[in-house]
C-alpha cells in the first residue's frame, strides 16, 4: 500500500506472489517492543474431511482499504501494538502461505491479543473470498457474498 498508514499500522498489502514472514516481522520491529507474534495461515490439503488440491483467493477492489481499517481498529483497541498484515491473492498450492500477520508490543500479552484480534477480524471483515478445489473434482466458494 502506498498511502500513509494509520499510527501503529506498519504494513498492509495484498500480493499475488509468495509472502514473506521476515517482511512482516521486520515491519513491526521496534526498540520499544519486547513481545513479537506472527501468525501464518497456510493452504492445507483437506477441509471438512475432503481432500483439497489447491485454491484461489479473490479480493474485492476495496479489500486493501478495508484491511487498513481493520488494522487501525485493532491498534485503537490495543494501544501500543504495531501491526503488519499481508494476504495472498491468486492461485495457491498446498503449503503456500495465504496470510501473514505480525504484532509487536512492549509485552507479550498485548502482542498476542492484538495478533489474535487482527487475524480474526481480517477473516471476518475483509472481502477476500476463497475458491477451493477438491480431489473429487468438486469446488466451493468460502466467505463469498
Amino acid at each position: 500500500m502506498t498511502a500513509a498508514l494509520p499510527y501503529g499500522v506498519r504494513l498492509v498489502a495484498l500480493r499475488d506472489e509468495a509472502l514473506s514472514v521476515d517482511e512482516a516481522l521486520s515491519a513491526v520491529e521496534d526498540d520499544t517492543t519486547g513481545g513479537v507474534t506472527c501468525f501464518v495461515g497456510r493452504v492445507r490439503d483437506h477441509d471438512g474431511g475432503r481432500g483439497v488440491t489447491g485454491l484461489e483467493y479473490v479480493a474485492h477492489p476495496s479489500a486493501e482499504t478495508k484491511l487498513v481499517e481493520v488494522c487501525a481498529s485493532v491498534v485503537a483497541e490495543h494501544p501500543g501494538a504495531l501491526l503488519a498484515a499481508v494476504h495472498r491473492v491468486g492461485k495457491l498450492a498446498i503449503g503456500d502461505a495465504a496470510v501473514v500477520v505480525a504484532a509487536s508490543a512492549a509485552h507479550r500479552d498485548l502482542a498476542f491479543a492484538a495478533s489474535r484480534a487482527l487475524i480474526d477480524r481480517l477473516k471476518a471483515e475483509v472481502p477476500i473470498w476463497k475458491h477451493q478445489l477438491f480431489e473429487d473434482g468438486d469446488e466451493e466458494w468460502v466467505n463469498s457474498p
